[in-house]
């Protein structure tokens, strides 16, 4: 290694994994799986190497039978209509022509095969990108403004900025042996639209007067994640002009990889090593290494937009527009991201870009050429005017795939959507998540209606099972009510009456908020007892 690594000085309070990771680096595995595995096949693997998968971005899928699932790094969310066909050949070739978006703006593939990995390695390369960790113990995906560059409501174009943070730690030895994943965030774009708080690190637009000049920065919040224990990122008083933000990331994953937790796997992430601290002397800590930065200067953040962009809107370059789609659970095949990259070069400026609500947004539509781009077929499934639940339904891999996953959720979250907008009218647009199981990839925590899957008994054997929780939001800023994630209600709702019972739920809902309240400002003002006691009574119905 690069660096002396501190925390061995005390091996017997090391987990099991982080020996591991000390006897071969993580990211030793790519040429590993390259020069052996891909010839001697999948039973070659041996156990501890298919723990350093990861760090090629690649995980076994279920059942484990020799395919994986793999993810790009999408930075930002922004790819050229090359880089799409590139990943559309991909599925078609290798991944049944299966195409999942994630909530970190990532691509996802299924049912790769270990012999498939150096041909797929290489095709990334030749439109420069990469799976190499996108997963594993290091810095992953930074997530962003997808409209960067083109955004009327960004203090600037935070593009580069993520290119220059991110080619500096991509297969950079000194930072791939973390405790756990690192998650980074930067927008300029003041509806927080990269989600700041629930990221390790996260970059917010801000301004302060610097000898007489107002400067375009950033403020600072750090410890954020979801899982089982969610923890919001805590705000540190610094400014960080934009020629700083590398030399910053760099000094708060160098805390994070000297003094992040190693003895247990599921208290390794910096949101612990914060919460223990606290901000004071965590920011005590990141001056030591990077030197002195000035204080917080105006938060420039207004709101919170939940990363959802459907629809034609003007961008900030005069007689251009992006057109919004909607990605039901975020998942397309290889013809239609094909149709979307062919759309991108003929009507706009060729790229594509993938949000953190699993959708698509097309840019640089000139005005005399949108109607001409709305007739495209493929925009009657990913259309840009999606009827109200379904544009705002989010939903994990669930156990088709994950092996974490207890139930299934991509086909339950469609199901329960279209039975929502059959028979439910609402003048909001509710935002619903679904997660398979606690680590929350579907971010149900900051969702207006969150849904865990569970299991329940019955005398038939046990079944697939909800809990639902409600009211979860980010923040808009200092002047802002800040984020609170969503408070679980008591009452296990069976798989196949979830659209029923939130049917009801949300009819309670419309017949008691006030005008312009939104559903996180009902909970506050009827408060979770009145929302729980109206629950209990809809499942005694059920039950009877």
């Amino acid at each position: 290694m690069a660096y002396d690594p501190i925390w061995t000085a005390n091996p017997d309070k090391l987990s099991k994994f982080e020996f591991v990771k000390l006897e071969k680096d993580g990211l030793d595995v790519i040429r590993t799986i390259i020069e052996e595995y891909a010839i001697n096949g999948y039973d070659s693997i041996t156990a501890e190497d298919m723990d350093r998968f990861k760090w090629a971005g690649v995980y076994q899928q279920k059942p484990r039978d020799g395919h994986f699932m793999m993810r790009v790094r999408i930075n930002t969310g922004i790819m050229t209509a090359a880089q799409a066909r590139a990943l559309a050949e991909i599925a078609r070739l290798y991944g049944r022509e299966l195409i999942d978006i994630t909530t970190r703006q990532a691509i996802q593939f299924h049912w790769l095969r270990v012999e498939n990995l150096p041909d797929i390695f290489k095709r990334l390369e030749a439109v420069s990108l990469y799976s190499y960790e996108a997963c594993g113990d290091c810095p992953r995906t930074i997530v962003g403004n997808p409209l960067a560059g083109i955004d009327k409501h960004e203090l600037m174009d935070t593009t580069e900025l993520v290119e220059e943070i991110n080619s500096f730690f991509v297969l950079n030895r000194d930072f791939s042996n973390l405790p756990r994943k690192f998650k980074m965030s930067i927008s300029a774009n003041i509806y927080n639209n990269a989600q700041a708080e629930i990221n390790d690190l996260a970059y917010t637009p801000a301004v302060k007067i610097i000898d007489g000049n107002e400067v375009a920065g950033f403020h600072l919040m750090v410890g954020g994640g979801l899982s089982a224990k969610p923890h919001l990122a805590q705000k540190l008083d610094v400014f960080v002009r934009p020629e700083e933000t590398l030399k910053v990331a760099i000094g708060v994953i160098t805390l994070f990889r000297d003094h992040g937790y190693r003895e247990k796997r599921h208290h390794a992430r910096l949101k612990f090593l914060v919460a223990d601290w606290g901000a004071e002397k965590f920011q005590e800590e990141l001056i030591k290494l990077v030197g002195e930065l000035p204080t917080r200067g105006e938060d420039k953040t207004v709101g919170w937009q939940a990363a959802y962009f459907d629809g034609i809107h003007p961008q900030r370059q005069e007689g251009l527009n992006y057109v919004g789609l909607n990605v039901p659970v975020g998942r397309l095949n290889t013809e239609e991201l094909l149709q979307l990259a062919e759309l991108a070069e003929v009507y706009g400026d060729g790229r594509l870009r993938t949000t953190m609500s699993k959708n698509i947004i097309l840019s640089g539509i000139a005005d005399d050429k949108l109607v001409a781009l709305l007739q495209a077929p493929v925009l009657q499934r990913l259309s840009p005017t999606p009827p109200n639940f379904i544009s705002r339904t989010v939903s994990c891999t669930g156990n088709e795939f994950c092996s974490l996953a207890i139930v299934e959720t991509k086909k339950r979250a469609v199901s329960v959507a279209e039975y929502l907008d059959e028979h439910v009218e609402l003048d909001e647009l509710l935002r619903i998540h679904f997660i398979g199981c606690p680590n929350a990839c579907g971010q149900k925590q900051v969702a207006d209606i969150g849904l865990q899957g569970s299991l329940i008994k019955t005398p038939d054997g046990m079944i697939d099972a909800f809990d639902i929780a409600v009211g979860g939001t980010l923040g808009g800023g200092d002047l802002r009510p800040p984020a609170q994630f969503a408070r679980p209600l008591k009452g296990r709702v069976k798989g196949d009456r979830v659209a029923p019972v939130l049917a009801q739920l949300i009819s309670f809902y419309k017949e008691q908020r006030i005008p312009d309240e939104n559903f996180h400002e009902f909970t506050e003002r009827v408060g979770i007892p009145a929302i729980q006691e109206q629950l209990t009574a809809i499942l005694a119905a059920e039950a009877s």
